[in-house]
């Protein structure tokens, strides 16, 4: 079984991420948990750095978990007491390594999750969108030939199975032109707008959203915070068995966020 040191992985990762260009995410991207002593021959990747991941990481034999939410924000892990302590400790235990990516991950035109969910409802001539405190995190494209808000609908339902599904606004009858900020973007719409896009997408959205959506010119689908931020730690993981020749597999709990 080939055996990779730990080390190798993560610079390839903070390359491939662009780790450097996101230094203002309030995730602490990147290692957030040193392990894997004897090197990586194994890769779990799922969306959510929880206790379930790890305990799936290690009933797995893997050495290395890589989530799109972490477990250090800001200082959040200013003290290892508590809940933290718990967090961290299953995972020092067991040997295993935890590497993070936010809006690296987001933002990533192969790897990310907006490119992923972008590609997987059909648009073509994907282009970077919407900002988000300095950072471009989203994609917006175009269908080939319109498609009715409907069809929309159903595309986003199939490449989103199991989320939370909810529409807003009073799009157009023919939609042409989409923007794609995954997870918790409602509030991003009016860059889609400004943009003269037919149509949003995102992952959740709230009553204040909802309501300023109401009369606006935009097709609005939120189809799940989870839901919609699948596609990059599914493609990271298919990255690293790729680049490296080891197992990496992604695990979906299929939340219904």
């Amino acid at each position: 079984m080939k055996t990779v040191p730990l080390q190798d992985i993560v610079r390839a990762l903070d390359e491939e991420l662009r780790l450097a260009a996101f230094a203002g995410d309030p995730s602490n991207n990147g290692l957030q948990v040193e392990g894997a002593s004897r090197g990586v021959s194994k890769a779990v990747c799922g969306v959510d750095a929880t206790p379930e991941l790890f305990a799936e990481a290690a009933r797995r034999g893997a050495q290395l978990c890589f989530a799109h939410h972490g477990i250090s924000w800001g200082a959040s892990l200013a003290r290892l007491a508590g809940r933290n302590y718990r967090l961290v400790a299953p995972l020092v235990r067991a040997d295993i390594a935890l590497y993070a990516a936010h809006l690296p991950l987001d933002a990533h035109p192969r790897l990310g999750n907006n490119a992923g969910l972008a590609r997987a409802i059909g648009l073509e001539d994907l282009a970077p969108f919407a900002e988000w405190r300095g950072f471009t995190i989203g994609m917006k494209g175009r269908f080939p030939e319109p498609v009715p808000l409907e069809e929309l609908h159903r595309r986003v339902r199939a490449a989103c199975p199991g989320g939370r599904f909810e529409t807003a606004g009073a799009g157009p009858a023919l939609v042409r032109t989409v923007g794609v900020v995954s997870g918790g973007a409602a509030e991003d719409f009016p860059q889609a707008l400004a943009a003269g896009l037919d149509a949003y997408v995102t992952g959740e959205i709230g009553l204040a959203d909802y309501n300023a959506l109401l009369g606006e010119p935009l097709g609005f689908v939120a189809a799940g915070h989870y839901a919609t931020e699948r596609f990059g730690p599914r493609a990271v993981a298919e990255w690293i068995a790729e680049t490296f020749g080891i197992e990496a597999e992604f695990v979906d709990f299929g939340l219904r966020y």
